[in-house]
């Protein structure tokens, strides 16, 4: 909780109501932010040589980081990253990349740049001035976030070293004398002894950096030597009280009478008081009192939907000074409850995405409350509820932000380590970590879920992880724990976070769900439900990836820099199609957002599951350079999916339809059963579903109503089953099925293709032909139209034969999974090219596309600059090579389209197939077949194996 201090001496009393406000000469409070000395410590002789002695003769604004002041190295490449390289690695030996080692001209590809860069020791320093006041108390150092290890003089005395990743650094410096002192701080971000893993988010310059620093509220304060100590607060909402667990310090080495005064007050401009509670306390040295405080008839309770909030005051009255603190905390009981959570004993689902440190202005997390508001009021406006943040825990103001809010956070030690549990000091540390954030932040009511860290590994990980969810399960159950991130399984803990219901993992390459099972919305993830006896959370769902948007470019205006992106930018310019760079935004973010929609809806039509973590709503711009979210790494829109449009599939209530197919021929009739996951503040009651199917024009093909009900909180809730005959269609086109519950809508889109197409006037006229042989180059160079769809596998691989092309977006990204499939990001084409008429499509990929990339090659023109395919594929952006899927030329006296999609295997089962071979066709035998390019016969061999 926020905690404001309030000290007082009889019959002089200065009350401060926030640090920021304690200015005066008698205030408690001295805030040191500002100007300090500073030094760097490179070759680490500054303690051997006493320079907490010394007057630092350099200068460093605090709160702020070494690069945020134009302080360390130049970035080289002999940059010692914090970080493991994996396939980035390349970057030192790879010709394409040479010309971004040389001198002047660095820029790495696998992450953002930073402006300095140090790893090692660094000293901060500053003079103070201790008040008449504060005679005879307590002074306490406190440093809100330092990066990484802190070790503290006063004048020439040594007081303590510390290292929490997680929460504030403070030092009890003593009695200070009035008057004049020097405080020095050493600063080390080196990885020494305690090794959280180089990737692990609380360290690593994949996202927030590495940096050296102490930011936030930097600040002394006086307490008396009588005080109130760490507050815990455990809410019982079915007894309606508060367990108040209070450590009560006493300084003065004497046996001490005091009274205890507790009184909760509901956190709103009018909010009531409740009962006062006072206890009398008999106290020699520190301890710990523990009481049971009233809420009163009817507590306010806080979940998402009701976000209420309570300040429990406390006051210590001892024979000579008054101590006071404010503790703000929610009545709520998060519970695991079979293989579902509930707070309050209503079932909730979680809806998160992760944060992973991304913060490319400062390289740091923000400690004011109003920027995590922003980032929870965007997440909530894309329909979430719930926020992960990998392997690092954020500080107070975004829990304070998420309690005002309604989110449910999911914080972590610190951690993302190989060789758990194998006696390193680290293993120890974590316990330390776990327990100081528990101690910190464990009243906030958002903070409902915690782990280790993420993706544990080593022969020890399992044994070390059962202790450490027992240690924490007895410390603290005002939260569940599971072991790790992603994995292990284990028999006692809270919660399963697992990889398994996600419809494209780790190393599936092309045989995922999304690009080897032809598309449908029947399965869900009920095979690991049912084999879990407790609460199973989706792991990092999603990962799919977009076009870079180099309009995002002039937002890094701070110490990191998108030199990747220069990179990026660069290779497409160089390869001549920058102006098609927001076409491929676009396009691709398209089919990412669809990929996504697959995913979350998947989870959202499993009965039981427990909800699902994205990777991620934004863009994580490391490991390879990740861009995985539909909004950029400040949380903004790219512009190419709305929140609303987001929110339809994502949001507390969302409408399903389990189709079997998208794609239907007129004579079918499209079958689609409606259900409802409804995770809402509400049941809703008497409600009546509504469908419609809709043309591409906005009017209605069909409409109609399934059964008036009731709908109980909980998903896997039956509506109905829509049967509708297609055979008034007759003409190949798209409709939308849009299923609507009150003022909660999702959709689908869908093809209908007549079961005879029209008759292809002067069919003879074309040969279709899968070889490009003697005969049919004879019949070409002499005026003949060719249609030539290949083989798959018939592509040279140097001309797009070893490209991995699928249906999905690239999973994480191509440099960090070692070249894992698909390598493309979609289609891009214009949908008024004659040669799609009867081919209906956007502008992107949707799943009337799924067939025909996944009997596909990618075809390299980058040696034809005057092609213009009729389809283009988009490229990785680490290569932006020029890429089709089907284009058309004039070749000798013949025309030709060239089909990099085999439209002659199996075609009696590929309906797609067979509705794109007739657009083909028809647009060959018509007047609009001119191609404007030419090639050889030269060309088209060089594009084929054979």
């Amino acid at each position: 909780m926020k905690i404001f201090r309030i000290h007082t001496i009889i019959l002089l009393m200065t009350i401060c109501v926030t640090f920021q406000n304690c200015k005066n000469d008698e205030s408690a409070y001295l805030d040191l932010s500002g100007t300090w000395n500073f030094r760097i410590d490179s070759l680490d002789q500054g303690e051997k040589e006493k320079w907490f002695k010394l007057n630092l003769e350099d200068s460093i604004s605090l709160p702020g980081s070494m690069p945020e002041n134009g302080k360390g190295n130049d970035i080289s490449v002999k940059t010692n990253w914090t970080g493991n390289m994996w396939n980035d690695s390349l970057w030192y030996k790879s010709e394409e990349m040479k010309k971004y080692r040389q001198e002047g001209n660095v820029k790495v590809s696998f992450w953002l740049t930073p402006v300095k860069d140090y790893k090692g020791p660094a000293w901060y320093q500053k003079k103070i001035a201790i008040p008449q006041s504060w005679e005879s108390k307590n002074i306490v150092l406190h440093l809100e976030r330092v990066h990484w290890e802190s070790t503290v003089w006063v004048d020439d005395e040594k007081l303590g070293m510390q290292n929490s990743l997680a929460t504030a650094h403070n030092y009890n410096l003593g009695e200070l004398s009035v008057g004049e002192h020097t405080i020095s701080i050493r600063i080390d971000n080196r990885i020494k002894d305690i090794n959280v893993g180089l990737d692990a988010h609380s360290i690593s310059d994949n996202t927030q950096t590495n940096w050296n620093g102490i930011v936030g509220d930097i600040s002394l304060s006086a307490v008396p030597k009588m005080s109130i100590g760490n507050v815990k607060l455990y809410p019982n909402v079915s007894d309606k009280t508060v367990r108040v667990v209070v450590r009560i310090e006493n300084g003065t080495g004497k046996n001490q009478s005091a009274e205890l005064t507790l009184q909760a007050k509901e956190k709103s401009e009018n909010g009531e008081a409740l009962e006062v509670l006072k206890e009398s306390i008999e106290i020699d040295d520190s301890k710990t009192v523990e009481f049971d405080y009233p809420m009163g008839d009817a507590p306010k309770l806080w979940d998402e939907f009701n976000p209420n909030l309570y300040k429990m005051h406390l006051s210590l009255n001892s024979e000579k000074e008054l101590d006071e603190k404010v503790e703000t905390f929610g009545m709520r009981e998060f519970k695991a409850k079979e293989t579902v959570f509930t707070i309050n004993d209503q079932p909730i689902y979680l809806r998160g995405t992760l944060e992973c440190a991304i913060f490319p202005l400062t390289g740091y997390p923000p400690t004011d409350v109003d920027s995590w508001k922003r980032i929870m009021n965007i997440i909530k406006a894309y329909g979430l509820n719930h926020m992960r943040f990998h392997s690092w825990c954020p500080p107070e103001a975004a829990f304070q932000a998420a309690d005002e809010m309604g989110i449910y956070i999911q914080a972590e030690a610190s951690a993302w380590r190989a060789g758990l549990g194998d006696g390193e000091p680290v293993d120890t540390w974590l316990y330390k970590e776990g327990e100081d954030i528990i101690n910190t932040y464990g009243n906030h009511p958002s903070f409902v879920l915690m782990t280790y860290g993420n993706e544990p590994s080593g022969k020890n990980h399992k044994a070390y992880l059962t202790k450490y969810v027992d240690h924490f399960k007895a410390l603290d159950k005002r939260r569940l724990y599971t072991s790790g991130a992603g994995y292990p399984y284990l028999e006692n803990m809270d919660y399963y976070n697992h990889r398994g219901p996600r419809i494209q993992g780790w190393n599936e390459n092309l045989k995922s769900i999304i690009n080897a099972k032809a598309p449908q919305t029947e399965f869900d993830w009920s095979t690991f439900i049912d084999k879990t006896p407790m609460p199973y959370v989706s792991h990092e769902m999603g990962q799919w990836c977009v076009y870079p948007n180099f309009k995002e470019m002039p937002k890094y205006k701070g110490v990191l820099k998108p030199k990747n992106f220069e990179i990026f930018k660069e290779s497409l310019e160089e390869n001549g199609m920058l102006k098609l760079a927001d076409s491929f935004l676009l396009a691709s973010g398209k089919l990412q957002t669809l990929c996504y929609k697959a995913d979350i809806e998947a989870a959202l039509r499993t009965k039981g599951m427990a909800g699902y973590q994205l990777l991620d709503l934004h863009d994580f711009p490391g490991q390879g350079t990740a861009l995985v979210g539909v909004l950029d790494a400040f949380w903004d829109e790219k512009g190419y999916v709305t929140p609303e449009e987001f929110k339809a599939f994502s949001g507390s209530t969302v409408p399903l339809a389990r189709l079997s197919k998208p794609t239907f021929k007129n004579t079918d009739t499209l079958t689609a059963k409606i259900e409802i996951a409804h995770f809402g503040e509400y049941p809703l009651k008497n409600v009546t579903p509504k469908w419609e199917l809709i043309k591409i024009d906005g009017s209605v093909f069909s409409k109609g109503v399934l059964n008036e009900t009731d709908i109980p909180i909980g998903n896997g809730i039956q509506l109905g089953t829509i049967n509708q005959s297609l055979s008034s269609i007759d003409t190949a086109q798209k409709l939308t099925l849009t299923v609507s519950v009150e003022d909660y809508k999702n959709n689908w889109d869908v093809w209908v293709y007549p079961n005879k197409n029209r008759v292809v006037v002067d069919d003879s006229s074309i040969k279709v032909i899968s070889k490009l042989d003697a005969k049919t180059i004879s019949y070409l160079e002499n005026g003949g139209n060719v249609l030539l769809n290949i083989n798959k596998g018939d592509i040279a691989p140097e001309k797009g034969g070893d490209i991995g092309i699928g249906f999905s977006s690239i999973f994480w990204n191509t440099s960090w999974t070692n070249g894992q499939k698909p390598h493309t990001l979609g289609i891009l084409c214009n949908p008024e090219h004659p040669a799609l008429a009867n081919f209906p499509t956007e502008y992107h990929s949707n799943w009337q596309w799924w067939d025909a990339m996944s009997h596909s090659n990618a075809i390299v023109f980058d040696d034809m600059p005057e092609l213009n395919p009729i389809v283009r594929v988009i490229d990785d952006w680490f290569k932006n090579r020029k890429l089709a899927l089907i284009f058309e030329a004039r070749v000798g006296k013949g025309k030709l389209i060239f089909s990099g999609i085999d439209l002659h295997t199996d075609l009696e089962e590929r309906l797609e197939a067979q509705q794109l071979l007739y657009s083909l066709k028809t647009y060959m035998t018509g007047q609009d077949f001119k191609p404007k390019s030419e090639l050889t016969i030269s060309q088209l061999k060089a594009l084929l194996t054979y």
